[in-house]
Parts: structure tokens; C-alpha cells; sequence
């Protein structure tokens, strides 16, 4: 049998493969070493056979909490993802693949590629009111490409979606994909109707070196992008550096930056109640959209959560604090689960792209209910 990561966005170190029961296995950590949770990794071996894998450093990771109840995907043809069986104990976790074709591929939750990104913003420009802008390049000098959508109208609504701060955060990338797509089909009343009253500045993914690098939350300066807000800089984030250049030029009317959580089983908003600004407009903005959003989509809820920061006291390097603070506007982080959605599990899928790509349509739903109340 054999066992590579040696692809885009792969990790895995090899240990010992002596045995098919007990083949051991290490995540690689992202540049830095404080970070590390994702892997991506091809399995070859013989049709019928048994392979039990533990990865001996899942008690190390960066968040232990999330082995709870996990379940790791896997795919034979890399299009279709399912769950495997997969047990956490004493620090290890085991993933039991029973191989039904000679190659399966396993990972952390369903990659996101690079060239799917590449084909991604292919696609989409193939649409009259799209328009793909090189803001600048990342420090292994990819493209960080806008996907800007709409007619440029100035008296128009300025929408902001970014996703993948956090590499490793892949569904983040799929809702965005549903959520353009959505957009932009000719046959949706909501995306016509939004597309009247705005414009659309979208970043589909926002740390490209650290996605094709395998790693979970970091650039490939080992910095986590999503701290980086208040004093973004080209030798460290210029990720972040050239998205606020263009913000600036552009204004912004509404910022949603999508991300996925580790730990908890749900799908749920984090806003910017603890900046210094924030007021009852932006309250009952941020109500409205978590409201509309819970009716549009099933999956998403209000109980559960990150914790609310007092007044004044939320971290301003985070972005959608410094986004809301700066343009004084509608900001909300959107999370969704690594695992199941614990209010509607699926055994077999947990949660997965396709759900990320649906919750990317319903979000033009919540978005279309403020988008009159804006300015």
C-alpha cells in the first residue's frame, strides 16, 4: 500500500506502514508551528482490504474539541464526499476505510482546490456584469483575484464577501461558489433584484498560498490573516493589505466573511457587537439578516455560538470589527461546522459542500431583506 499527500492543499506525514490495522500517521502543522488540524491524503491500497489509520498528533492539534463526534470525508472520484467511521481517544484519532476502490482520498472536510478556484473564476467571467481585478500578489506570488459583480453604479449598495481567511475552512469557498452562482442565474428573482439595488465585491479565497500549502488556519508566513486587520502589511499579509486598499476605494455597505468552526455543530453568525461604535441601527440591521437567514435556511440557527463582547470590547484586528468600526456598517462572520449540523444531522454526509453551496443561496436572501436599509 502506499500513502501520499503530495498534491494540492495535501497533508499528511507518513510514520509507520508495517501494519494495515495500525498504519500511523502525523499532520504536518502550518508554517510557524502553532497551528495545525487540516489533512489531505491519498490512501492506495487493494480492493476489499480493511485499513485502520490513526493519526498518533491529533491530541496536539490546535483545536481538540473538534475530534468530538467527527467523522472524516473521503471520496473515490474527489467530486462525491462522505463520511468515514472515525474514533478520538487517548490523543489519537482512527479513521477505519474499508477500500471499495484501489485509491480513496481522505481529508479533513471536502477540498476546495486551487484549480477548482481557477475554474471558478473562469467560469463566472463569462457573465456580462463580471469582472475579475488583480489586487496583487501573496507572498509565493499567487493571484489574489476580486470577483467584482454588477454595473458599478455608484448610487448602488456596496456588498463584501470574503472567504478562506483560514485556509484550511474549505466550506467557506463552497457557499461562496453557490452564492455567486446563485447570483448570477438569470432565472433567481432574488440575485436580479439584488443586482439591481447593488454591487458585489467578493474574494472568493483569501489566503491561496495557504490553501494549496495544506494548512489550516495561516499564509505562508504562518500568519493567521484574520488578526492581521488593524496593521495588514506586505511582508506579512498582503492578503489583507490589498482587500482593504480596494474597501477603501470602494466603500462598504455590507461585509459578511465566511468562515467554518472546528468545535461546535452548528451554523451560526458572530457580529461586531463589541466595537466601539456599534448602535441600534446596526443592531436591528444585524437582527433582521439573522432572522431572515433562519427562515431561508433550515440549517442556520441563533442559540448557539461564540460569545457576544461587551461594548468596546471586541478585538479590532478581526475583520468584520474592523470592517463594521471603519465604514460603520452591517458586518457578520458566518460559521458553519467542520461536523454534522447537530439540529439536522446526516450520518452519511454531516455537513458538506452541498449544504455550504445551499446556505450560500439562502444568504442573498437575508442580504436582499436589509439591503434597502443599508444607508
Amino acid at each position: 500500500m502506499r500513502i501520499t499527500a503530495n498534491f494540492d492543499a495535501g497533508n499528511i506525514n507518513v510514520i509507520n506502514l508495517d501494519d494495515k490495522k495500525d498504519i500511523q500517521l502525523a499532520i504536518n502543522p502550518d508554517v510557524g508551528n502553532e497551528f495545525f488540524q487540516w489533512f489531505n491524503f491519498r490512501v492506495e491500497g487493494e480492493v476489499g482490504e480493511q485499513y485502520i489509520l490513526n493519526i498518533i498528533n491529533a491530541g496536539e492539534s490546535s483545536y481538540v474539541e473538534g475530534w468530538e463526534n467527527y467523522q472524516a470525508v473521503a471520496s473515490y472520484d474527489r467530486q462525491h464526499w462522505f463520511r468515514l467511521p472515525t474514533f478520538y481517544k487517548n490523543g489519537k484519532l482512527t479513521i477505519v476505510a474499508d477500500m471499495e476502490c484501489e485509491t480513496i482520498q481522505i481529508a479533513y472536510f471536502a477540498p476546495y482546490s486551487y484549480e477548482r478556484h481557477q475554474d471558478l473564476l473562469s467560469a463566472v467571467q463569462m457573465h456580462p456584469l463580471v469582472s475579475l481585478e488583480h489586487l496583487g500578489e501573496t507572498l509565493d506570488q499567487r493571484d489574489l483575484t476580486l470577483v467584482k459583480i454588477g454595473d458599478g453604479d455608484t448610487s448602488k449598495r456596496n456588498i463584501w464577501i470574503t472567504a478562506r481567511q483560514h485556509p484550511g475552512e474549505t466550506m467557506a469557498e463552497w457557499l461562496v461558489d453557490g452564492l455567486i452562482h446563485s447570483l448570477l442565474n438569470s432565472d433567481n428573482p432574488t440575485g436580479k433584484l439584488l443586482l439591481d439595488k447593488a454591487n458585489f465585491y467578493i474574494v472568493p479565497n483569501m489566503n491561496p498560498d495557504g490553501s494549496v500549502r495544506g494548512h489550516l488556519r495561516t499564509n505562508a508566513a504562518g500568519i493567521n490573516l484574520n488578526r492581521e486587520w488593524q496593521t495588514p502589511s506586505l511582508e506579512k499579509s498582503p492578503e489583507v493589505f490589498h482587500v482593504i486598499n480596494k474597501m477603501k476605494a470602494t466603500g462598504v455597505d455590507l461585509f459578511y466573511d465566511v468562515h467554518g468552526d472546528e468545535a461546535l455543530p452548528y451554523v451560526f453568525l458572530s457580529g461586531s457587537e463589541g466595537t466601539p461604535s456599534y448602535n441600534e441601527r446596526l443592531a436591528s440591521l444585524h437582527q433582521k439578516f439573522s432572522d431572515v437567514l433562519k427562515l431561508a435556511s433550515a440549517d442556520f440557527q441563533s442559540e448557539k455560538g461564540y460569545d457576544i463582547d461587551a461594548p468596546g470590547e471586541g478585538n479590532m484586528t478581526v475583520a468584520t470589527n474592523w470592517v463594521a468600526e471603519t465604514f460603520n456598517c452591517l458586518a457578520n462572520t458566518l460559521e458553519m461546522p467542520f461536523k454534522d449540523n447537530a439540529n439536522l444531522p446526516d450520518s452519511t454526509m454531516g455537513w458538506s459542500p452541498e449544504r455550504s453551496v445551499k446556505l450560500g443561496e439562502a444568504s442573498l436572501i437575508a442580504i436582499l431583506s436589509v439591503v434597502d436599509e443599508l444607508r
